[in-house]
């Protein structure tokens, strides 16, 4: 073969692998969908549930008492009631509504429940848009550098939030105003009247909420929803601060480690006030903050050196990883739901067996009929997972089409 022929077929063979070529191009613009759509997921309902009763009409309650998991934290499910019959001003808080049904057969509030997963949320989604922005690029050393940088940037962000001074001014607002929600909850009502119907009780929650909204926003008028939420976050720690011996005091200094362990606290006794069993299970959830926060960083090392080659497990786990969010969300919804059915505590009203919650579909508990379904932001995980699949596969082929060409 002439030489000339020879230049051109080299020529042919590498330049499949370039930035232009169709095959690249077409991984490329398939990792842009799915940063978005981890973005979409973000910011999107993930599952919801409702509780269902006969002393909860569809008149007033036309979805039960319903309740939206997000990346970030549990919100309120049930909207605004618009009938002749109903006026409501604002919609009842439902999430209130479901851990007082909870707290009667000793089950801990809602938002005892993945406090770790939630407080790294938007690190973690960060992290795998990362990780899929260096499977998109097929030359070792720009993935390396992709991976440095972006880890890097993630890591002083989640410094600065998780141990820095004021570390919550990095935080999402919606993260926050999860927080400030679980604190608002006023589990006085649930003592000082226990002779009201339940009907009355709904009403004076109701009451007692809508004048809390309409104080807080007297408060913080003019400042945006993150700095309000702040605002109210330090202010009840340092009441809470108040109420301590001396010797037990901390100084407000507004970390995310801080308020994990602090908010935790707070949450497990919120029904159930016995610190001796209370205190190690804040001890053990703050330890394995730590370890997460350190693992992550380890994680990203670990994935920066696996990316110096096109193969191996660690260059795959790059795209199988944010492939698997599905199943991750799955076994994380369904492990915290064991937890709370088999961690109920003894001062609950009612004496139940352990049990394991609904994970999907309708259940039985008690009067209650339970239903547990994927929302939005699941079937976008699901989409996103179908983009990444068919990114594995495209690279899969380049690759093979790179080996047998040598």
């Amino acid at each position: 073969m002439p030489r000339a022929s020879v230049r051109a077929t080299v020529v042919t063979r590498s330049g499949d692998n370039t930035m232009t070529s169709p095959k690249q191009l077409l991984i490329m613009l398939l990792s842009l969908v799915a940063i978005g759509l981890l973005a979409a997921i973000f910011m999107a309902p993930t599952w919801w549930v409702s509780l269902t009763a006969p002393n909860y009409p569809k008149e007033a309650f036309p979805d039960g008492v319903r309740i939206h998991f997000h990346m970030n934290g549990v919100f309120n499910g049930c909207e605004k009631v618009e009938k002749s019959e109903i006026t409501e001003d604002e919609a009842l808080d439902c999430v209130h509504e479901m851990d007082t049904i909870n707290h009667y057969v000793g089950m801990y509030p809602i938002a005892a429940g993945g406090v770790i997963e939630k407080a790294f949320s938007q690190f973690l989604m960060a992290f795998l848009a990362v990780m899929v922005l260096g499977f998109m690029c097929s030359k070792p050393r720009i993935r390396m550098a992709i991976l440095a940088l972006g880890f890097g940037a993630i890591a002083v962000w989640m410094y600065l939030t998780w141990y820095g001074k004021n570390g919550l001014e990095y935080q999402n607002a919606g993260y926050l105003q999860a927080l400030v929600t679980a604190l608002d909850q006023d589990t006085e009502k649930e003592t000082e009247a226990p002779d009201l119907s339940s009907a009355d009780a709904l009403i004076a929650r109701l009451k007692a909420s809508l004048e809390k909204s309409k104080k807080k926003e007297a408060d913080t008028r003019g400042l945006s929803e993150k700095e309000a939420a702040i605002i109210h976050l330090k202010n009840s720690f340092l009441r809470d601060q108040e109420r301590l011996p001396p010797a037990d005091r901390q100084a407000w200094n507004g970390s995310g480690a801080q308020m994990l362990e602090w908010h935790y606290r707070k949450s497990l006794g919120r029904y159930f006030n016995d610190p001796a069993q209370i205190n190690p299970m804040v001890k053990k959830m703050t330890l394995v903050a730590h370890a997460v926060f350190w693992g992550i960083i380890g994680a990203m090392l670990l994935l920066i050196w696996g990316a110096r080659k096109n193969g191996g497990l660690l260059y795959w786990l790059l795209i199988l990883v944010p492939l698997a969010l599905p199943l991750f969300f799955i076994i994380e919804y369904a492990g915290w739901l064991w937890w709370y059915g088999h961690n109920l505590n003894e001062m609950g009203a009612f004496t139940v067996k352990p049990f394991m919650p609904t994970v999907f579909g309708d259940g039985k508990v008690a009067q209650f009929t339970t239903h547990s379904y994927p929302h939005i932001g699941f079937g976008l995980m699901v989409l996103l997972s179908l983009d990444l699949a068919v990114v594995a596969l495209l690279r899969r082929k380049q690759l093979r089409e790179e080996d047998s060409s040598q």
